[in-house]
């Protein structure tokens, strides 16, 4: 059986030119450019809004840790004093459910972006074993077993203290016989960190 013969007058066959066909791969690809940037900004957006989010609840957290330290302070007669600051770290005693413990927190680190640092000595029960934790607090270094890195990004910080004598917030380092009813921390956020400006926290001390 043969094939039909097409006359002199009937129609050529439909079809897409080649400059039809490019045309319509240059929007196809102009369209998926534009979803692909869509979908690059939501992610984006994602992820900031994550992290934001992520450094808000670890500083919540580490605020958290300072006020109960704070309001855990025991007073002894084994070490000097139950809470002092000597422009670099503050220590303190506190009351732990099997022990008295010292802490010790300080900015570490060198350049803009430093790190506040929480050093935790061991639970004790003797006084000879919170003296020497008192010491070993004096003569922490970098890397310090049982050191935290509880906060990165700052530039700085400052401490001072509420006595009832003065009913104002003076310098931690006068008045050295007086115990502050009160602490305040000023942590200041170095450019980059992700976090603007500076944090100020007053908690009161226990007991």
């Amino acid at each position: 059986m043969t094939a039909p013969r097409l006359g002199p007058n009937a129609a050529p066959q439909a079809g897409f030119t080649l400059v039809e066909v490019l045309v319509a791969l240059l929007v196809m690809a102009v369209m998926a450019g534009m979803a692909w940037q869509g979908v690059d900004g939501i992610v984006r957006t994602r992820n900031a809004t994550q992290a934001r989010l992520e450094q808000a609840l670890r500083l919540n957290t580490v605020i958290a840790q300072w006020d109960q330290d704070l309001a855990a302070i025991q007073t002894t007669a084994v070490v000097p004093k139950a809470l002092m600051f000597d422009g670099a770290t503050l220590r303190l005693t506190r009351r732990t459910p099997t022990g008295l413990q010292v802490i010790a927190w300080s900015l570490r680190g060198d350049g803009e972006l430093r790190a506040w640092v929480r050093w935790a000595g061991p639970s004790v029960t003797t006084s000879r074993e919170l003296q020497e934790s008192w010491l070993h607090s004096l003569q922490l270094q970098d890397n310090e077993p049982g050191a935290l890195r509880t906060l990165t990004g700052l530039s700085s910080w400052q401490v001072k203290f509420y006595r009832s004598g003065d009913n104002q917030w003076s310098n931690p380092q006068s008045s050295d016989n007086v115990s502050p009813k009160g602490v305040r921390v000023v942590l200041s956020f170095a450019p980059g960190s992700g976090m603007n400006g500076d944090l100020r926290r007053d908690t009161l001390v226990g007991p």
